[in-house]
């Protein structure tokens, strides 16, 4: 697949999405937005694809959304208002749905994070399944600071994954806050001493993850993510329905044979 902004592959059922503008620290420019949706579309929808993988390529991770494409937001002060306001909120629900698409996404989707998680970065790993980091990578919500608040995901997501008082801290100020805090806090899974041993590492669980039953990972996600918005009572009567549709398959069947065969299971995709 052919990206201005990305770099895209599957391997061993593994998808990996990189953002390749390195010269820029990765900053989101508007061609990002649409590759970005069009690549995770991508990844939900190919069958073979079980896990992906989101990392960046250069320094860091991502800078955030690039300074050039936030001035190119201004409305037309010669048009109707109105109309112009309301173009503006369709485009911000656009740069929402980037992000979503991550949520939306059959199979899990892992941060590798290093370096510069700003901005819209947050933005970007709060929609992830799992984060894991480097230990030079630091993280700010930058948005406050350019005179904007933050408006495709960081605010929604982040008081669900940490401390909602640290969370409000964090937007509030905009301070950058490091791997070690990260870690403390709930926002990354664990902390590895380089990009090379991260990226390595979040291969391996990546691996581990594509060699689990494909339908019960895309249950998993799919009750994980009910359950995150709905109540218990809610999240058990989605799961009965899940499962009572779902459990009599051949991956059910699979995983018992290959245990009494005592020989890893080999899954359909």
């Amino acid at each position: 697949m052919s990206y201005q902004t990305l770099q895209v592959e599957l391997r061993d059922h593994i998808a990996h999405v990189r953002l390749n503008r390195p010269d820029k620290a990765n900053a989101m420019n508007e061609a990002f937005w649409h590759e970005f949706r069009d690549a995770m579309s991508w990844v939900d929808e190919t069958p073979s694809a079980r896990v992906a993988i989101i990392s960046g390529e250069g320094k860091h991770f991502t800078a955030g959304i690039d300074l050039a494409m936030l001035m190119g937001l201004e409305p037309d002060a010669s048009a109707c208002q109105g109309r112009e306001r309301e173009k503006l909120r369709r485009g911000i629900l656009r740069l929402q749905e980037t992000f979503t698409a991550i949520e939306r996404c059959r199979v899990p989707v892992i941060a590798a994070i290093h370096g510069a998680c700003i901005g819209g970065g947050v933005d970007l790993i709060t929609a992830c399944d799992m984060r894991y980091a480097s230990r030079d990578a630091r993280f700010s919500i930058k948005e406050i600071d350019v005179g904007m608040t933050a408006d495709v995901g960081t605010l929604q997501r982040l008081p669900r994954l940490i401390p909602e008082g640290v969370a409000r801290e964090l937007a509030y100020t905009g301070r950058e806050f490091y791997a070690d805090e990260a870690r403390e806090l709930g926002l990354i899974n664990r902390i590895y001493e380089d990009r090379e041993t991260l990226l390595d590492e979040v291969r391996g669980i990546a691996a581990t993850i594509a060699a689990k039953s494909p339908l019960s990972i895309r249950g998993t996600k799919e009750m994980l993510l009910h359950t995150r918005d709905h109540s218990v009572a809610e999240g058990l009567e989605r799961i009965a329905t899940w499962n009572a549709a779902m459990i009599v398959s051949d991956d059910i069947r699979e995983a018992l044979t290959a245990t009494l065969e005592n020989r890893p299971p080999e899954f359909n995709d």
